[in-house]
């Protein structure tokens, strides 16, 4: 088996796949670390839409990757970025989706937590995001769902300074069921998120963070950092409450991250553990033995992987995520919701397909390269 795989240049390279995937086998959740994957939708192929409609999902399917991600152990972090909230499923998509994940949780006995945000404003007061971000509160704690208070758009073209931002957060930690999540996503991943806790200074951003958590303890079960700068996760991480928790969203050093040091370590919720799953599972099983040596020869290999998909502009690593679930065959075909499919070139596809290919992450490697084949044939590429 071979394929003639382009590069940036147009030059076509020679490549043999591997014949055999990693051997790694479904289990039980892990002992030392709390990990979620985000994990993205499958949409719906035959839907009669354009990238302005609101996102056709294929429900079947969208419910049927989460039940891989679980049979491994891994928790779901269920309508977040990855889920492309905001990037083509808007809220009404996200609320059906956080419905039937934690419905579907409870029945398998799953970890599931789920992103609360304010999507349905584009801009608004004070008040009304407070409200935006209530209303979505209300309906993933009626689901039976943990909840992950994500950074707010509306928020951020709203707030004045950092007092904005102790009051709304501090307004819904106040009436939290149950300790949420915090999510710090950089202006990486969404460029409208620039400046967010009143400053694009992030020490001072760092500071009024760690303000609304101290205020809130008891209701904070942790943080999810992901703004991709490992020293600086690692200064947050030191600063935080006893019982806080430090849930690394940085795609680029997670497996450091994760592993820790003698001062403490991160839990995870990162998105390139969608198509990394049964291997990242495997990784934090040999970690659960204390084998940290180990753990990092697992994972390591798979940084190179990573960077690549969520290499500039970041926010379009969703494409590659759902490629590589497609050559995986956790779905039957390569669309996606708002038709992000077309976000990544042909280069960038072919380079996804070698490094995933050389970790041995496709349960059937044949299939891959059948589909990749098929998919440098409608760009011209023949084999």
């Amino acid at each position: 088996m071979t394929i003639q795989l382009p590069d940036s240049t147009g030059a076509l390279r020679t490549y043999e796949p591997r014949p055999e995937p990693l051997a790694v086998t479904p289990g039980t959740p892990f002992a030392s670390r709390t990990v979620f994957s985000a994990a993205h939708v499958v949409a719906d192929p035959f839907a009669d839409v354009s990238p302005d409609s609101p996102a056709a999902v294929d429900w079947d399917a969208t419910l049927a990757f989460r039940r891989h991600l679980w049979s491994h152990g891994l928790g779901v972090a269920e309508a977040m970025d990855t889920a492309q909230r905001g990037m083509g499923l808007d809220w009404a998509g996200a609320a059906e989706l956080i419905r039937r994940s934690a419905a579907e949780a409870k029945a398998v006995g799953g970890l599931i937590a789920c992103g609360v945000g304010t999507d349905q404003l584009t801009a608004g007061s004070l008040a009304e995001v407070r409200a935006a971000y209530e209303e979505q509160l209300a309906l993933v704690e009626e689901a039976g769902a943990q909840a992950i208070l994500m950074a707010s758009r509306a928020l951020a073209a709203t707030a004045s300074g950092p007092e904005d931002y102790l009051e709304v957060y501090g307004h819904l930690l106040r009436q939290a069921a149950e300790p949420v999540i915090l999510h710090w996503l950089g202006p990486m991943f969404d460029p409208a998120l620039e400046g967010y806790w009143g400053s694009s200074d992030l020490d001072a951003a760092t500071d009024t963070f760690l303000e609304v958590i101290a205020a809130h303890p008891d209701k904070v079960d942790g943080i999810k950092v992901s703004l991709l700068d490992a020293q600086r996760e690692i200064d947050l991480r030191r600063r935080l409450p006893q019982g806080v928790r430090c849930y690394t969203g940085d795609d680029f050093n997670y497996p450091e991250l994760i592993a820790g040091d003698e001062q403490g370590f991160s839990h995870a919720l990162l998105g390139i553990f969608d198509p990394l799953g049964p291997l990242a599972a495997e990784a934090v099983r040999v970690l659960d033995t204390g084998n940290a040596v180990g753990f990092r020869e697992l994972l390591d290999p798979t940084v190179e992987l990573s960077r690549h998909l969520f290499q500039t502009p970041t926010r379009f690593y969703k494409t590659g995520v759902v490629f590589l679930a497609w050559l995986a065959g956790h779905q039957s075909h390569f669309t996606m919701v708002g038709g992000l499919q077309s976000a990544r070139s042909l280069p960038h596809f072919a380079r996804a397909y070698e490094l995933a290919d050389g970790l041995g992450l496709f349960p059937d490697p044949k299939l891959a390269e059948e589909r990749m084949k098929n998919l440098l044939a409608l760009y011209g590429v023949t084999q």
